[in-house]
């Protein structure tokens, strides 16, 4: 019976996929979209800024970061030179 091992296989792979049309419950549960318009700014632009309550993560190169996904963390990464690049939630 060699076939059974690809079918397990595939039952495996299949029961950890999510259901379809099922993702995040809030693409922009941490806010970001409301602050795209500090991308260009420098991280000083940040204390004058009034960013939503919650987890907030600024990221700078070679910073070690964790992985995990959380929607309603507000990442705001920055360049070498201290300006934003990118604002996100996750």
């Amino acid at each position: 019976m060699p076939f059974r091992a690809p079918i397990l296989l595939w039952l495996a792979l299949a029961a950890c996929a999510a259901p379809a049309g099922q993702g995040p419950a809030d693409p922009d549960a941490c806010g970001a979209s409301a602050l795209q318009h500090l991308v260009g700014k420098t991280e000083a632009a940040l204390a004058a800024t009034a960013l939503p309550a919650g987890a907030l993560r600024v990221i700078r190169p070679g910073m070690a970061v964790t992985m995990e996904y959380s929607p309603q963390r507000l990442n705001i990464e920055l360049d070498e030179t201290g300006h934003i690049t990118r604002v996100f939630c996750g």
